[in-house]
């Protein structure tokens, strides 16, 4: 059966996705991919666009303002919509994910590790770090992917993040950092592709030279987005229009709830 991968590159703004990441252009100029410029939604803070991410509301509708408001999520989220259809789920990201989704708060001991049929992530390796290296979360993907054969996996990186928040988001190191995550992709996707997954790789909000994300300007408020596999073709035409940060959990939804009736 067919998968879901989302990508989420935290921090990634949709100019330095343009400038510094060839492989993921080099798939559009192929038609392999197809991209958009998304304006994220407000408060342009990472927990509050997870919550927006992963149900379709914004921010105001979720009352989620800040990034230390760990509580579960107020609405279902995508994986809770996919372990209601019968999916199988998995995460290697943040930990404020599986705050959001599964138990708040986070405890490492009982959840860094994470295998548990009756949560709507089932199947999560949990980071802390904001360091946390962004080649070591792709492999604690890649394990779940392999290991668990998951029809949903988040991938969360947030070595672009961290990069803008210690030099800013016009500086060497945030410019590397959005090559290594490219790098990374490029790593896996051609895999997950030939395997017959669809992806959709995105970001949460952008980063301004200044190290921080809360201004209302295109450097942090205009993410990129990129659709990868022929499944989309079907919900991308029923929306009608291009896609918005507030589509992206319904057009995920209808991707699986499509593929899991054809599997039925």
């Amino acid at each position: 059966m067919p998968r879901l991968i989302l990508v989420l590159l935290d921090g990634l703004h949709a100019a330095a996705a343009d400038a510094r990441m060839g492989f993921m252009a080099a798939l559009v100029e192929n038609g392999d991919a197809v991209r958009h410029t998304l304006s994220c939604a407000l408060p342009p803070l990472s927990r509050p666009l997870y919550a927006t991410l992963l149900t379709g509301r914004a921010p105001a509708e979720l009352g989620i303002f800040r990034n230390d408001d760990a509580r579960l999520c107020p609405a279902p989220t995508l994986f809770h919509h996919a372990r209601e259809a019968g999916l199988v789920t998995a995460a290697a990201a943040y930990y404020w994910f599986s705050e959001l989704c599964n138990r708040a708060p986070f405890v490492p001991e009982r959840d860094r590790l994470t295998l548990d049929p009756s949560l709507p992530i089932s199947h999560g390796l949990f980071y802390r770090r904001d360091d946390y290296p962004d080649e070591e979360l792709f492999g604690d993907a890649e394990a779940l992917y392999r290991r668990f054969s998951p029809h949903l996996l988040l991938v969360h990186s947030m070595n672009i993040d961290n990069a803008g928040h210690l030099s800013g988001g016009d500086s060497a190191a945030y410019r590397q950092a959005a090559r290594e995550a490219d790098g990374l992709l490029a790593r896996h996707v051609p895999r997950w592709l030939a395997e017959g997954c669809a992806l959709c790789v995105t970001s949460d909000h952008g980063m301004h030279p200044d190290g921080w994300h809360d201004d209302l300007v295109d450097e942090v408020r205009r993410v990129p987005l990129w659709f990868l596999g022929d499944a989309w073709r079907a919900p991308l035409a029923a929306l009608g229009r291009p896609p918005r940060q507030t589509d992206l959990a319904a057009l995920c939804r209808a991707l699986l709830l499509r593929r899991e009736s054809r599997a039925s």
